[in-house]
């Protein structure tokens, strides 16, 4: 098993075209790291430079110890799971799993200088290897069907079995779950956490979905326009995200952005959003910024029906008063559109709610949970 790190990595196609800009990130050994963010923001640039598909432009690339800038792909004991399976049509399931084994064994000479004992020793490894990762994904059935035979979910199987039959240092994953339909997609990533934990390897999973990235990985990396914006736990990520845009990509439904000023009243720190004004703790950094532009962020989650019991307590300072738009029923909770003046933003409310579209109700924030983001920089004051 071994870590893998990007040192000041940076890869620019043509003359100024930056696909990835700086960065610097440690992925620990045996950690599930995902890395996040829209299309085009050079996640999966990253990736295929950790596989060496791609050449750094400068910076360095180490896997273990070693630094493999240099290194041809198939010297550097990864592998690597596509989001389009990439199996061979022609081959049966037992055949794509084998192939990889057995073109190993055939360059290392281990099939021309054995004599026949030692071959059949070498098929036999093979074979058990084989049986008993076709085992762990229960694809035991499908081993001798071809790929067209086979639904995009065991399709996928036996893509991920091609790779951990191989026991690298290293998994990296591209999208590998895009293709298959929602049900599927939730099946397959509880089928994933179980294996990492099963078989320990390093993986280093991309993609655009914030989900995957928030139930998956140990540790995520979120990034935009080829600039690493913040890695770190999940949760972490959403309490305390460092940005306007990590706060607005992390979470579903995503925040709400409301363009507001701060205002210091005698010693109240308060965010003032024309319609209504909301506090922040007395010691909070904002209060240096008194009378500057700010973006107040708050989560659906963090809204609730007044009239709803919850863990927040309405007092004079949390109730906001809005117009419910549209109420969209979700089976276990209700997505509202709200509107308060010139603001749009959406809550998320317990389905007993006797609120109804067009009224205009009253509603808690949870004040330990907004945040607050310069208006010209989007950093999160903190």
């Amino acid at each position: 098993m071994a870590g893998v790190a990007f040192k000041a990595i940076d890869k620019v196609y043509g003359k100024d075209v930056k696909a990835v800009s700086n960065l610097n990130l440690e992925i620990k050994d045996k950690e599930f790291m995902v890395l996040v963010g829209p299309s085009g923001c050079g996640k999966t640039t990253a990736l295929r430079m950790i596989a060496g598909l791609e050449e750094a432009t400068s910076g360095d690339i180490l896997i273990g110890d070693s630094r493999v800038n240099d290194v041809p792909p198939k010297d550097r004991d990864i592998a690597m799971v596509f989001q389009n399976y990439a199996l061979y049509p022609h081959m049966d399931v037992y055949d794509n799993i084998a192939f990889g084994l057995r073109i190993r064994e055939l360059k290392s000479g281990a099939w021309q200088l054995a004599h026949l004992a030692e071959a059949k020793k070498i098929k036999v490894d093979i074979d058990n290897r084989i049986n008993e990762v076709a085992r762990m994904l229960d694809i035991e059935k499908y081993l001798r069907r071809k790929p067209k035979e086979l639904s995009g979910g065991q399709r996928q199987r036996v893509a991920l079995a091609r790779a951990i039959v191989r026991k690298p240092k290293v998994f990296l994953m591209d999208e590998p779950l895009s293709n298959l339909d929602a049900k599927l997609r939730v099946q397959t990533r509880a089928e994933l956490i179980r294996l990492h934990r099963q078989l320990g390897i390093t993986t280093i999973y991309v993609t655009h979905d914030q989900v995957e990235a928030m139930t998956m990985g140990q540790r995520m990396a979120i990034m935009k326009d080829g600039v690493l914006q913040q890695c770190d736990e999940p949760e972490k990520v959403y309490a305390n995200p460092v940005n306007k845009f990590v706060a607005g990509f992390i979470g579903s439904p995503p925040m709400n952005f409301i363009p507001s000023k701060i205002v210091v009243d005698g010693g109240n720190v308060l965010v003032d959003c024309g319609e209504f004004k909301l506090p922040l703790p007395e010691d909070h950094p904002a209060k240096a910024m008194n009378g500057k532009d700010v973006v107040l962020g708050i989560r659906p989650e963090s809204i609730f029906d007044r009239n709803m019991e919850s863990h927040v307590k309405a007092t004079v300072n949390n109730v906001i008063s809005a117009k419910v738009d549209v109420l969209e029923p979700l089976g276990h909770e209700y997505v509202a559109y709200l509107n308060a003046g010139p603001h749009n933003f959406i809550a998320t409310i317990d389905t007993g709610t006797k609120i109804q579209e067009g009224q205009t109700a009253q509603f808690m924030v949870n004040l330990e949970a907004i945040h607050v983001f310069d208006a010209e920089t989007e950093e999160a004051i903190r």
